[in-house]
């Protein structure tokens, strides 16, 4: 089915599951703002597409308020305070999937307060979180991507300790493509947020039931974990480039190497979209920024980097532009990271837009689901490296290295554009291409996204690092791209393998485009 570009004036959501765009809506028809359309669309993924977001992650925002000020909320947990080496002597790595994998706070919740606090919205809880104790309590028809990945991974989740095969395997066998996912525990849960507050995660009843269960399936996360994390509001950082400023989240996040790939690639000579200096172009802005981001970039407190000043240092990168090829690849590959999310968006009447992401990392996290909540915690902390120092190393409190990041960009002529994608390694890969291609050549909204992308390195379900490049670009670009010293795979149609990406555009008089993606179950929700 081709997507078109949707079009509104009082209100628009989209989210990469049609029923979180759906309650997302409906609290914009009932009188919510933007802020409390996205919490609504976030409650609910968690219903609907565990697989790939939940309560037990993490998340991060960015609004931009309809006087032009854009700020940022946070809610990434830290280590927790017994995750030291000593608590992993014995091991390499720290496992992907188990206790030991769960070893963070999870700050999605806290980012929802955090981001109500400061919207001025006046809608009950009870409201904001209808809809998904709804689906979770009465179930909801799985998808064929939720299945696939239930399936695919099954045998390594189901021997997680917790109620995992009890939620999502009742009937001792994976659930299939159709079948109906129920979350009674989940429910309640967010039976409990609304009625006590989205605080009561952190501290209260709620808290003392995640926190003993964490403790009694072998997670270092305790009760005081939960008790000290706080959301937190860094400024963005920002980039200006022709004809308008770009907005992404501060570390721990990657949203640094997102705009020094646009940054860097506004240096450069392109024509046409998707053609050879198009498409090159971007993949070597992405190895240069890459570079810098894995040298650099980690919780800001371990890290002595001035990040916003890299960004405005136009000299530099100049520099950055110039060590590119027009004609010839740089050797690659790095070292690549992974992780499943939802990234999703609102706009509301009086102006306000939303461009927000949330993640459990790995497909269901690390596999461990709480049974007095029904919550799946995150694996984010799998990401740290058992080593006494350097780069995303693993101390009691330290926040982990995130490939989330939320973009934002403010046209000259008046226009906010929230964007984003699921996807790891692809995030700021996706984003540049979609916004490039929207901004710099003029394609259609939905037509930018539906085109075919590219990925260079591994990303969620992949372990290659080659050049992914999906059907239906010109024939002679896989052969241009290959001469030019690219390692060219063709993995064939539309897959998910590229992230599922969205994007909503408010021009200056107020009219509202919207766009979601083909290769995703979402949809855009607008009136």
């Amino acid at each position: 089915m081709k997507l078109a570009t949707v079009t509104g004036m009082q209100g628009m959501v989209t989210a990469p599951h049609f029923l979180a765009s759906e309650a997302g809506l409906s609290v914009l028809r009932d009188g919510g703002n933007a802020v409390e359309a996205s919490v609504a669309v976030a409650a609910t993924l968690a219903a609907v597409y565990p697989h790939m977001t939940g309560i037990g992650g993490d998340g991060f925002w960015l609004v931009a308020e309809p006087g032009g000020r854009v700020h940022a909320v946070h809610g990434c947990g830290g280590a927790a305070e017994a995750a030291d080496l000593s608590f992993y002597e014995g091991l390499a790595e720290v496992p992907s999937r188990g206790p030991l994998a769960a070893n963070t706070v999870a700050g999605t919740v806290s980012a929802w307060a955090a981001a109500l606090e400061s919207s001025g919205g006046a809608l009950p809880l009870t409201r904001l979180l209808h809809d998904a104790i709804r689906y979770a309590e009465a179930g909801v028809a799985l998808t064929a991507g939720g299945a696939s990945i239930a399936s695919g991974k099954g045998d390594e989740l189901r021997r997680q300790p917790g109620a995992y095969a009890e939620t999502f395997e009742p009937g001792g066998v994976p659930l299939r493509e159709g079948d109906t996912l129920r979350q009674p525990a989940l429910a309640e849960t967010f039976r409990r947020l609304a009625e006590d507050g989205l605080d009561s995660f952190y501290s209260g009843a709620l808290a003392g039931d995640i926190a003993s269960d964490l403790q009694a399936l072998g997670s270092p996360v305790n009760g005081a974990d939960l008790a000290a994390h706080r959301a937190t509001r860094p400024d963005p950082l920002h980039v200006s480039i022709d004809g308008a400023r770009l907005f992404n989240s501060a570390p721990p996040t990657q949203g640094f190497a997102s705009l020094m790939i646009l940054a860097v690639f506004d240096r450069l000579t392109a024509d046409e979209a998707d053609d050879f200096a198009h498409v090159h172009g971007l993949v070597e802005a992405t190895k240069q920024a890459f570079l810098l981001r894995d040298r650099h970039v980690g919780d800001p407190a371990f890290h002595q980097f001035d990040y916003q000043a890299a960004l405005a240092d136009s000299a530099a990168l100049d520099e950055l532009a110039r060590r590119i090829s027009p004609i010839r690849a740089l050797p690659w590959p790095q070292p690549s990271h992974s992780g499943d999310t939802c990234w999703f968006a609102a706009a509301d009447a009086d102006g306000r837009v939303v461009s927000a992401i949330q993640s459990t990392y790995h497909e269901f996290g690390s596999g461990v689901v709480l049974p007095r909540t029904g919550i799946t915690w995150q694996n984010r902390g799998s990401s740290f490296r058992l080593a006494e120092s350097g780069w995303n190393t693993l101390k009691p409190f330290r926040k982990p290295f995130h490939t989330l990041n939320p973009a934002l960009a403010q046209f000259h002529d008046g226009r906010v554009m929230a964007y984003g994608t699921m996807g790891g390694e692809g995030q700021p890969q996706t984003q540049a291409a979609l916004f490039t291609r929207y901004a710099r050549f003029g394609i259609d909204l939905q037509e930018a996204i539906s085109r075919p992308r590219w990925l260079l390195g591994r990303t969620w379900g992949e372990q290659s690092t080659t050049l992914k490049l999906e059907d239906g670009f010109d024939e002679a670009l896989y052969g241009d791209l290959g001469a030019a010293g690219h390692d060219v795979e063709r993995v064939g149609p539309l897959t998910a393998m590229m992230g599922h990406a969205g994007a909503i555009v408010r021009h200056r008089d107020g009219r509202l485009e919207g766009a979601t993606d083909p290769r995703s179950d979402g949809m855009v929700a607008a009136w």
